[in-house]
């Protein structure tokens, strides 16, 4: 075989990554290895392992090297000394390496087991693959999953030597909690009556000893519970960040505010996670060591605590039916009240041109009044608890001592005994006083989860257990064939059974009246929406069989919303390419006109743009998106209403540079301009969801005169003979 050009580091990286993933059945093409996992132009060690545990790998570390000459567990990735790296993937029945090594192909190739040697040096990471836990009972077939199988228990279960660690110091410390009452009792009852100086010195010290270790455990367990959390916290926003990147479109029911705000619903999550709240939980089970040790020392002083228990908990469970419909309530009108400020600020001019403020703004005041209306009186609810719970623990004090004065006058305690005991009594009802607060938390944890849950159950794109067939090298052919769809919701169909074809390198334009469903075709097309009957085809292959990352990286699209992110135009342009060249990028943006506006301006190709492209007009953000869908060099270029905003002048000096531009590509225009017509072999015309008529301008313009003429004689008068 060839010596094939050298390849630079982080792409044999990539490449090797894939070999892995291909070894085990789980082949991702690089555009959708680049949409999944993303990472710099230039991968590094650090950003290869993150990519493996993002699609279900442990990654494991070690050396090799001369003094260490063993392979790694395979499959594994591993360093060369000429400063690349390959993938050693099992053993061949002859007990030879099967290894990729990306210089040369990405089959693998046997090697023998000396010359592999030989070429190593240094790290080496072996990738296991995760064994996820199945979905949950609850939980949907198909539910996206996280990294470390449930998107929420998975991260949870994958900490719990962490948990179990917590849970053991909070042991400990509440052990040393009776050192300081322990410490008081002995103090009154011994070392005062008796003046035992010495005894109290040593007392003194012990207690330090128990003050100063309780210190250390109760640091080092919120550093682990804050470690634990954060790791949990990473994962599981990740998790919810790629179901709404990867989620269905047709699964979306809520405005984009009302998505935003049950997203922002996590921040519930990880506060429970990483705040005092989940400690507290913890501490409630060892109120009854504090009562056993009530008992050693006080004895019947032990019922005091024992009577206001039961109160605080019924007080506290008694509001939460009615604290949990609130809370809930209160989050529906949080999200109500987010859609609107969303809603608000992505159309402010338009508002304030037409004058809608007041509107918007009344709409806004009834949100906030209705939803401060609940949150009052949910906090009246729980406060009531509270105030239950504080006012048991005041009789509580009261009682043990009262109780405790009586023992004393019958000569069975001791007076150190009654203050050890009103100490521990305090530290018993403690964590049961907070059993409202608790609650509450909890009731807003578990809604907050509820709601996220249900993002994650909605269909995905890439469904657990769905297999793509790699395609990378499209000609560009695009088919519908009697394709029916309806939007979730509608009533009736956009499309019924639409058919055509656009050959590979032909140039269609889709005309028709607004509502006809042409960009309904658009959206289909890139696989953002799923036909109810019929099948989309794109060389021949249905669209549901290819990877919907392969088929966009065969697409260069400028969608009727063109979309801006804040930040320069380079990286703006960049976005259609995989790492673009400065040159690739100046390239296309002579073709779009975007070099026109920007040669003269200071800032050039590092001008900022704010939001949505603010700052530029609707025809230089249409040039901007336009440079960037011809960036990847397309099989296939769709433009939807690409040229609207653009004047006369501007749109013919792009039409010439278009020409010379696109090759060989297939064109597939959406407009209502004729000026793009002039460009086409093939126009379709929809109307009411259906293909009304197709062919080249000229068979349509002759079908359009027939019409006219038909139309014409049949409305002329009658002769009739005298």
């Amino acid at each position: 075989m060839s010596q094939a050009s050298p390849i630079a580091l982080h792409d044999a990286l990539q490449a090797c990554l894939r070999s892995v993933l291909a070894w085990h059945e789980h082949a991702l093409s690089q555009a959708a290895l680049r949409a999944r996992v993303g990472g710099s132009a230039l991968w590094s060690q650090e950003e290869l392992v993150e990519a493996a545990d993002s699609l279900g790998y442990d990654v494991v570390q070690g050396q090799i090297g001369p003094t260490n000459p063993y392979l790694p567990g395979l499959p594994a990735i591993c360093y060369t000394h000429e400063g690349t790296a390959l993938a050693a993937l099992g053993l061949a029945p002859d007990g030879r390496v099967l290894v990729v090594d990306p210089e040369q192909s990405q089959k693998p190739a046997p090697m023998d087991m000396a010359d592999l040697l030989a070429r190593l040096r240094g790290t080496t990471l072996s990738l296991v693959r995760r064994e996820l836990p199945p979905v949950a009972g609850d939980a949907p077939s198909g539910q996206a999953q996280g990294r470390h199988g449930h998107w929420f228990w998975g991260p949870i279960v994958r900490m719990r030597w962490v948990y179990a660690q917590v849970a053991l110091t909070a042991l400990l410390v509440n052990v040393f909690a009776i050192a300081s009452s322990v410490f008081s009792m002995i103090v009154y009852d011994r070392v005062i009556p008796n003046n035992a100086t010495d005894t109290l010195i040593s007392l003194l010290i012990g207690v330090s000893i128990i003050f100063v270790s309780d210190f250390v455990i109760r640091t080092v367990r919120g550093y682990f519970l804050d470690m634990a959390s954060s790791k949990a916290d990473a994962a599981i926003a990740d998790a919810l960040f790629e179901q709404v990147l990867d989620a269905q479109m047709q699964t979306r029911r809520s405005s984009t505010g009302a998505l935003a705000s049950t997203l922002k619903e996590f921040e519930s999550i990880r506060d429970f996670l990483t705040s005092a709240t989940l400690t507290t939980f913890i501490d409630i089970p060892f109120s009854v060591l504090f009562l056993v040790v009530i008992w050693l020392i006080g004895g019947p002083t032990v019922w005091v605590p024992l009577l206001a228990i039961p109160v605080m908990l019924l007080a506290g469970l008694a509001v939460q039916p009615q604290l949990r419909k609130l809370i809930q309530e209160s989050q529906a009108d949080g999200h109500h009240k987010q859609a609107i400020l969303v809603e608000t600020l992505s159309g402010l001019e338009t508002i304030k041109s037409l004058g809608a403020g007041a509107l918007m703004r009344r709409r806004w005041q009834d949100a906030v009044t209705h939803q401060s209306h609940v949150g009052l009186k949910s906090r009246m609810l729980a406060q009531l608890a509270t105030n239950v719970a504080t006012t048991a623990q005041q009789f509580v004090q009261v009682g043990v001592i009262t109780v405790g004065a009586f023992l004393v006058h019958d000569g069975q305690l001791g007076f150190g005994a009654i203050i050890a005991c009103t100490i521990l009594s305090g530290r018993a009802i403690a964590p049961v006083a907070q059993i409202t607060q608790l609650l509450t938390r909890m009731n807003q944890t578990l809604s907050s989860y509820s709601a996220l849950n249900r993002i994650m159950g909605q269909e995905r794109e890439h469904r657990h257990g769905k297999m793509f067939m790699e395609r990378p090298d499209f000609q560009g052919a695009v088919e519908f064939r009697n394709v029916t769809f309806t939007y979730p919701g509608a009533s009736r169909p956009t499309l019924q059974s639409v058919s055509f074809q656009v050959a590979a390198g032909e140039k269609v334009a889709i005309i028709g009246k607004v509502g006809s469903g042409k960009t309904t075709v658009s959206k289909l097309l890139l696989g953002l929406y799923q036909p109810d009957s019929g099948a989309v085809l794109i060389d021949g292959v249905d669209l549901r069989q290819l990877d919907p990352a392969d088929v966009r990286s065969a697409f260069g699209v400028v969608l009727q919303d063109v979309w801006l992110m804040g930040g320069t135009v380079k990286q703006n342009i960049a976005l259609g390419g995989n790492y673009p060249s400065d040159e690739e990028i100046v390239s296309v943006a002579k073709v779009a006109g975007v070099d026109d506006f920007l040669r003269q301006h200071p800032e050039g190709y590092g001008l900022r743009l704010g939001e949505r492209g603010e700052g530029l007009s609707g025809g230089q953000r249409q040039a901007i998106a336009i440079a960037r869908a011809l960036l990847s060099r397309p099989k296939v270029l769709l433009f939807d209403e690409a040229t609207s905003a653009m004047d006369q002048t501007a749109e013919a000096t792009l039409l010439q540079r278009l020409d010379q531009a696109i090759g060989g590509a297939t064109v597939i225009t959406i407009t209502h301009k004729a000026s793009l017509l002039q460009m086409v072999d093939k126009i379709v015309v929809m109307d009411q969801g259906r293909v009304a008529m197709q062919g080249t301008p000229e068979e349509l313009l002759r079908a359009q005169k027939a019409q006219q003429a038909q139309h014409t004689s049949a409305s002329a008068p009658a002769t009739h003979p005298v």
